[in-house]
């Protein structure tokens, strides 16, 4: 603003008002993103479904490209999962997690497997991830090892 008053004083801001404004809304933007926006656990739910759907196909599809089987293991007890020798990817301690195998693919009490063959068929099973009130079952067919994702009806 230009203009000036009767007092004969320009109208306006002063440094010192136009620096404390910056500096408070510089708080604010390092406090949300520090805080970051929520997350719900059922969408935490989805995102682990959907990579661990993704960790299930890139398992597969290793297994046809090397001819050689394939083991994509999930550990119930500490949520995480990994296939062959990359690293274990460690899930949101929020979610349940729940595998159906075969009895000869148990490792230990919390520990499982989902076997891969170089001709793309699989031991099968199921995947469960519980988050918050929604459920997602990811498949894994026997015979294809073809990996499906759906959400259990509620």
């Amino acid at each position: 603003m230009t203009s000036r008053s009767d007092t004969g004083r320009a109208a306006g801001f002063t440094l010192i008002e136009m620096i404390v404004v910056i500096a408070v809304l510089g708080l604010m933007m390092v406090l949300v993103t520090v805080k970051g926006t929520p997350v719900s656990p059922g969408t935490q739910a989805r995102a682990a479904a959907q990579a661990i759907s993704g960790a299930l196909r890139s398992a597969r599809g290793a297994a046809v490209a090397t001819n050689r089987s394939v083991a994509f293991t999930l550990d119930l007890a500490a949520r995480s999962y990994q296939w062959g020798a990359t690293p274990a990817e460690i899930l949101p301690g929020d979610l349940r997690l729940a595998l159906l195998t075969s009895r000869d693919e148990l490792v230990a009490g919390n520990i499982g497997r989902v076997r891969f063959n170089p001709d793309g068929s699989s031991s099968g099973g199921r995947v469960s991830v519980t988050g918050g009130d929604q459920t997602w079952w990811i498949g894994i067919d026997w015979l294809s090892g073809r990996v499906s994702i759906v959400q259990k009806p509620r």
